[in-house]
């Protein structure tokens, strides 16, 4: 399922079966790449808040053409920071 958090911009998706997870992030992460592509300044942001819960995010913290993956704090409660990996 994927719930729209800030239209084009934030999406919150969730969801139990893996495959579904694949589906609905690359969906969010699509349309989050649409709104991005129109501004022309911002990546994209996936964060990982636990075993079935993401955000994906258009964000100014990720260069455009970007999209930056991370740990949020609710699934590594010592790394506040998260683990982060870069991909284009």
């Amino acid at each position: 399922m994927i719930s729209t958090i800030e239209a084009g911009r934030t999406y919150f998706v969730e969801a139990t079966d893996p495959r579904l997870i694949d589906t609905e992030l690359s969906a969010a992460v699509e349309q989050a790449r649409q709104h991005a592509m129109e501004e022309g300044r911002c990546g994209i942001l996936v964060t990982r808040l636990g075993h079935t819960t993401f955000t994906v995010a258009v964000s100014e913290d990720v260069p455009f053409g970007e999209t930056l993956e991370r740990q949020g704090p609710a699934t590594t409660p010592g790394n506040a920071q998260g683990d982060a990996a870069r991909s284009s």
